[in-house]
């Protein structure tokens, strides 16, 4: 028996059953194939090739100049690195909010050209035509609620959403509106823990935190904060799992040490 066959691929139908059975839901970011590789092997069930590919990969300041053309080309990267989790990609901004046969129209060029299994949209019913005709097509729409980065300048702040009551209720709103029209599962971006919970608890489809507390049915960082490799963003929801930025600059300063003092390459080193 191959070692494919082993594999399984994780569904969104097997998101459905781990919020059902009250299992968490493990997702990170990816942006590139070796990246991707790793994230896969480590055994996470969603990685999400995320618009903030403007930020950690491109060093824009906001996630709002990637294009269309670039998220395809980050997510063919991905995907030929990932053997087992699901791969959700980020339209960006611009590319589906006004109209929505442009939205299906991008969301078809996505699945076609990346191979990607589904996309994700950041708001709620202002979107809602552009969700649900993406849906119509056969392809899985993720939603994304609470701080949605593509309208920083709506808000002015990456400050915590919803803690107004009735900020609160639209997003409960929202939420309900995603679930009845068919989205397979949405991110809940920095809303208080209180909230984030509740709205799980009254949607059937799974929530994914980032900054929304542990009431949850996943959670998701972005893998370069996560690994220490930006070491310029401390947000309060992040947890760094290592510090990449120390041990890849010690790397380079070693190798350049060796470079300058004709230590590398070695005899052994050379043919």
């Amino acid at each position: 028996m191959s070692v494919h066959n082993e594999i399984k691929r994780v569904t969104t139908h097997t998101l459905q059953e781990l919020k059902r059975k009250g299992e968490k839901i493990a997702c990170l970011t990816s942006y590139d194939y070796s990246m991707a590789k790793i994230v896969d092997a480590a055994g996470v069930e969603l990685i999400l090739v995320g618009d903030s590919a403007s930020n950690v990969m491109a060093g824009y300041e906001t996630t709002l100049p990637i294009t269309l053309d670039n998220m395809i080309y980050h997510a063919q990267a991905v995907v030929k690195g990932v053997k087992r989790a699901l791969v959700v990609v980020d339209l960006p901004f611009g590319s589906y909010q006004g109209n929505s046969e442009e939205a299906l129209r991008s969301a078809i060029r996505i699945m076609k050209e990346s191979g990607g299994h589904a996309v994700k949209l950041e708001g709620g019913i202002e979107i809602k035509e552009s969700i649900e005709r993406i849906l119509s097509a056969g392809i899985p729409v993720m939603g994304h609620l609470g701080l949605t980065p593509q309208s920083i300048y709506k808000f002015g702040t990456y400050a915590v959403r919803a803690k107004e009551d009735e900020e609160a209720e639209q997003l409960m709103a929202n939420a309900k509106m995603l679930d009845e029209v068919g989205c397979f599962g949405m991110v809940l971006e920095k809303i208080p823990a209180i909230l984030a919970k509740k709205v799980t608890e009254s949607v059937n489809i799974p929530t994914i935190g980032i900054g929304a507390g542990n009431g949850c049915d996943g959670q998701i960082l972005v893998v370069h904060d996560m690994l220490g490799i930006n070491n310029d963003f401390s947000p309060r929801f992040l947890r760094r799992y290592a510090d990449l930025h120390a041990i890849m600059t010690e790397a380079v300063i070693n190798y350049t040490k060796d470079v300058k003092s004709s230590d590398f390459p070695s005899t052994k080193e050379s043919y």
